[in-house]
C-alpha cells in the first residue's frame, strides 16, 4: 500500500502564507491545505506597499542580511514564474530605490555601506546633491544633502502577488478554505515529553493534519494561546506562554494618488526618506503613486494606535516637500492596515512552537513580510525536511 503523503495545514494567507504554500506544493511529498478566515491577502499584506529595502539596509552580513538577499534572489525568478502558471500580470518595478539623505545622515556610513557592496558585488551609489537633481529633478526638497540609490532593490504589489501565489498553488493541488476562523485544537501528549496537535475546527468543519504552519501574523498570538492552554493551566498560559509569542499591531496609513503626468519621463525608482514612500504603483499606470509607511506604535498595553486625519496629513505634506509636483494629484483613495511587531525580540518570529512537536511558527515580520517572505518559506520547507527524515 501506498504511503500517505504528510498533510500540511498552513493558517494564515497573507504573503507568508501564500509564498509558502506555493513553495510547498512543488514538492509531491506533501498533501497541503490553507486555512484563513478572510480573503487571501486581506490583513497586514492588505496594508504593505511591498518596498523590498535589502541591498539599502544596513545589514552586511550573517542571518538577516541573507534572508534579505533570498528575498531579492527570489522574486527575479519567482514573478515570470508566476505569471506563466497563472497568466496574470503582477506589477514589479525593478527601477531601484532612491533614499533621500538629510541634516543628521551619516553619510560616512553610506559610503562605507557602498565599499561593502562594492565587494558584494553589488550596486549602491551615494549620490551628492547636484548628482540627485540631475538624474532626478522631480526631488526639490531644500533640506536634502544627498541621497543613495540602491538599483538592485525592488517593489511589488503585495495583494496582486498573494493572488497569484494563491492560484499557483490551487494549480499545483492545494486545498484553500477563506471561512476557516479556528476556533479550537484538539491535541495530545506524546512519549516525548510533548503534544501533537491532529486537528484543526471552525464554525462545524475540522481538518486532520500531520504538520502545522501558523502564518497568520497579529492572529497567531491568540492561535498559540488555544494550542498552549490544552498543554498548562489557563492562569499558567497568562503568565508565561502569553510572553512567550507577544505579536502587537503597528498602524501604517497610505494614499493611492494620481497625476496627470508621471514624475519622471525616465525610469521611476521607489522614493524613500524620512520614513515615507513614494512607489509607482504599476508600469500600467506611470502616473498614480502610493505615498505611504507610516510607523504608529501600540500603547503599553498592546491596543493599537487610533487612526487620526491629521498623521496622513502630515504624510502628506512631507510627499509634497519631496516632490512638489504632486500638488497637482488627485487622491484616490486612502487606506491603513496594522503590521505584526514581536514584543521584546526581533522580527520574525521562525521557530517550532514550545510543547508541539508537529507546530511551526512563521509569522511576526513587522515590516518587511514581502522581502522575507521567500526565506521564511525556505525555512519552513528545511523544518519539514529534517521532520520527514526522522524515524518514525
Amino acid at each position: 500500500m501506498p504511503n500517505t503523503p504528510p498533510h500540511i495545514a498552513i493558517v494564515g494567507c497573507g504573503i507568508i502564507g501564500a509564498l509558502t504554500a506555493y513553495e510547498l506544493s512543488q514538492d509531491s511529498r506533501f498533501k497541503i491545505t490553507v486555512l484563513d478566515r478572510q480573503q487571501p491577502g486581506q490583513g497586514s499584506t492588505g496594508a504593505a506597499l511591498g518596498v523590498l529595502m535589502g541591498v539599502i539596509s544596513h545589514k552586511k552580513k550573517g542571518r538577516r542580511w541573507h534572508r534579505c538577499w533570498a528575498g531579492l534572489e527570489r522574486y527575479e525568478t519567482l514573478v515570470p514564474e508566476l505569471e506563466a502558471i497563472t497568466g496574470q500580470s503582477i506589477p514589479f518595478n525593478q527601477n531601484g530605490l532612491l533614499r533621500l539623505c538629510f541634516e543628521g545622515d551619516d553619510m560616512v556610513g553610506w559610503e562605507r555601506l557602498a565599499e561593502v557592496r562594492a565587494k558584494q558585488e553589488l550596486p549602491l551609489e551615494v549620490l551628492s546633491p547636484a548628482e540627485l537633481v540631475e538624474r532626478y529633478p522631480q526631488v526639490q526638497h531644500p533640506g536634502v544633502i544627498g541621497a543613495v540609490y540602491s538599483a538592485r532593490d525592488r517593489q511589488l504589489h503585495p495583494q496582486t502577488l498573494t493572488q497569484a501565489l494563491v492560484q499557483a498553488a490551487q494549480i499545483h493541488g492545494v486545498q484553500f478554505h477563506f471561512d476557516a476562523d479556528i476556533n479550537h485544537f484538539t491535541s495530545s501528549p506524546t512519549t516525548n515529553a510533548k503534544h501533537h496537535c491532529q486537528t484543526l475546527h471552525w464554525a462545524k468543519q475540522s481538518l486532520k493534519a500531520d504538520q502545522i504552519i501558523l502564518t497568520a501574523g497579529l492572529g497567531s498570538t491568540q492561535l498559540v494561546q488555544k494550542l498552549q492552554s490544552v498543554v498548562e493551566p489557563a492562569q499558567i498560559l497568562e503568565a508565561e506562554h502569553s510572553r512567550s509569542l507577544d505579536i502587537r499591531p503597528v498602524l501604517g496609513q497610505a494614499l493611492h494618488v494620481r497625476l496627470p503626468q508621471p514624475l519622471s519621463s525616465t525610469p521611476q525608482p521607489v522614493i524613500n526618506g524620512q520614513d515615507l514612500h513614494i512607489a509607482p504603483v504599476s508600469p500600467d499606470h506611470p502616473n498614480e503613486y502610493w505615498i505611504g509607511a507610516t510607523v504608529e506604535l501600540p500603547d503599553n498595553a498592546g491596543n493599537p494606535p487610533e487612526l487620526k486625519q491629521a498623521r496622513l496629513d502630515e504624510l502628506w505634506q512631507t510627499a509634497l516637500s519631496f516632490c512638489p509636483a504632486l500638488a497637482d494629484a488627485t487622491i484616490l483613495h486612502s487606506w491603513s492596515g496594522l503590521r505584526p511587531r514581536p514584543e521584546g525580540r526581533p522580527a520574525p518570529i521562525l521557530e517550532p512552537l514550545e510543547n508541539y512537536d508537529n507546530v511551526l511558527l512563521a509569522t511576526g515580520h513587522y515590516r518587511n513580510g514581502v522581502l522575507l517572505a521567500p526565506a521564511s518559506a525556505q525555512w519552513v520547507q528545511t523544518e519539514l525536511a529534517a521532520r520527514l527524515s526522522q524515524p518514525s
